[in-house]
């Protein structure tokens, strides 16, 4: 049973980045300054609620409790999630204050956007209904849109269109499996929902609704066609916090509702077994994707894709292992986001020394930047999963449930990706 939380530090997690970017755009020349030191103190107070935190935590919003009112909930996954946002947030958001030092109009317009989006997420990750799960999704999707979409030109444009598309059609159709299971149970709190669902057709058809748009908005192969337009023509910062954190918004919705309210629903596995098959094949085909790009950006784009697939192959070994396997899949997604974040900026700073991201003709970077290509060989030891990296625990994890499990076939895919890797 969850404990009311004796500090407002959920609610002020949510409203210190949407009042920064008020601030951040009706003060649009120090915007950066703004954006950095709110950064700091987002870091600051996830820290102190983790600290604070000893069990499962409720905030209910004005006093009122669900399933009247909006209730913050904080638990061990979305404590996890809202400390891996704050890191690597603060991480992109010095960088961003070098980044776009000399592109002014950038800046004053990435930062509202950037603080937006952080509200967003950690809106999201506190959210303890699925209807204000679709608000902040839809706030997160709105917000990266507009990120993809700030550099300009006619590439960009086209990337962020496609992604504003799917982001929409994602939504509806989470939407709709949120009208089909109030409906049948009559409330949206996913505690109530938890006790009243069963296996109703209506409930199984909400399944496979919130599933979909999840996965759309996740870029699950083979809904990821989005993805590398937009990280092509998107700025390096973009690219780092899409990677990163975007994608891992819905990847936690899916996760959340699955542990919460779906997994006794699927009581022969398919969905479970389907889902892991998604993301072999996401792994299989990403891999090979980035092997045939001639761009850095769209290589490091394909392999999100890649990297994304091991997250899905969690719902299959749980099934047959149990539930310990979700800590490998949090590993795996902490050392992505962390990976790829760095991968990023560095590919950032690449293209700002050569004017380009043509991966045969930036022989010259090694020698000029030996920081940035330190941090993006280290970042793809990660990625790669060798020793004594964060990914490497993390598949290693995986790897050893699918083998106690005797799934052989996951085995085998864990063990291709990472030769492709």
């Amino acid at each position: 049973m969850a404990s009311f939380a004796p500090t407002p530090l959920p609610a002020l997690l949510i409203m210190l980045p949407l009042a920064a970017m008020l601030l951040a755009f009706l003060f649009r020349r120090h915007a950066g300054i703004i954006g950095f030191i709110t950064a700091m103190l987002v870091f600051g107070l996830a820290l102190a609620l983790a600290f604070s935190q000893s069990a499962a935590l409720q905030y209910p919003v004005g006093g009122w409790e669900a399933p009247l009112g909006i209730v913050l909930y904080v638990d061990g996954l979305s404590m996890f999630m809202l400390l891996m946002t704050a890191l690597v947030g603060l991480a992109v958001s010095g960088y961003a204050l070098s980044y776009f030092r000399t592109a002014s109009a950038q800046q004053r317009s990435f930062w509202p956007l950037w603080l937006g989006l952080w509200g967003a997420l950690n809106g999201l990750f506190l959210s303890a209904d699925i209807f204000n799960l679709y608000v902040t999704l839809e706030l997160l999707g709105l917000s990266a849109v507009a990120l993809a979409a700030l550099s300009g030109g006619a590439d960009a444009l086209h990337g962020a269109m496609r992604y504003l598309l799917v982001s929409l059609l994602g939504s509806l159709l989470y939407l709709l499996g949120v009208t089909l299971l109030y409906h049948t149970a009559g409330s949206v709190d996913i505690a109530i929902l938890a006790e009243r669902i069963n296996g109703q057709p209506a409930s199984l058809a909400a399944l496979g609704l919130i599933s979909a748009g999840l996965l759309l908005k996740t870029a699950l192969f083979p809904f990821h066609f989005w993805l590398p337009p937009a990280h092509a023509s998107a700025a390096s910062p973009v690219s780092a916090l899409l990677s990163a954190l975007v994608v891992k918004g819905s990847f936690y919705i899916l996760l959340r509702l699955w542990l919460e309210l779906f997994s006794p629903l699927d009581g022969s596995g398919a969905v479970a077994t389907l889902l892991g098959l998604l993301g072999a094949l996401a792994v299989l085909w990403g891999s090979l994707q980035a092997l045939r790009q001639t761009r850095l950006k769209l290589l490091i784009a394909y392999s999100t894709v890649a990297q994304l697939g091991y997250l899905f192959l969690g719902f299959p070994l749980a099934a047959s292992f149990g539930p310990q396997v979700w800590n490998a899949v949090l590993y795996l997604a902490l050392s992505h986001a962390l990976a790829k974040a760095a991968m990023f900026m560095a590919a950032g700073n690449m293209m700002r020394f050569g004017g380009h991201d043509r991966i045969a003709d930036l022989d010259r970077v090694v020698q000029r930047l030996p920081l940035s290509v330190a941090a993006f060989g280290i970042a793809g030891v990660s990625i790669l999963g060798l020793p004594p990296s964060g990914g490497f625990i993390g598949k290693w994890l995986l790897l050893e449930a699918a083998v106690a499990a005797g799934q052989w076939a996951w085995v085998a895919v864990i063990l291709l990706g990472g030769v492709l890797s």
